[in-house]
């Protein structure tokens, strides 16, 4: 789908959740950072929860931006 986010994946390793994006490491979670992450990451959507963590994704302003006069 378009604009969403895509590319993600994670792995536990030990004590430490690592998230990459296509391939690459974006970050490493540790300790109550990691658990929090796990519990989402499993109720809700993963994509766009590892870009945000990450932050990798595109906030609302920066559609609006697009039309502003010293964009064009």
């Amino acid at each position: 789908m378009k604009g969403r986010p895509s590319g993600y994946e994670w792995v536990v390793r030990g004590k430490e959740v690592v998230i990459s994006h296509h391939g690459r490491e974006a970050a490493v979670l540790r300790g109550a950072k990691a658990h929090q992450f796990v519990r989402d990451a499993e109720s809700g959507d993963p994509q766009l929860l590892m870009a945000r963590l990450t932050g990798n994704y595109k906030r609302g302003n920066e559609r609006t931006a697009k039309s502003h006069p010293r964009n064009r």
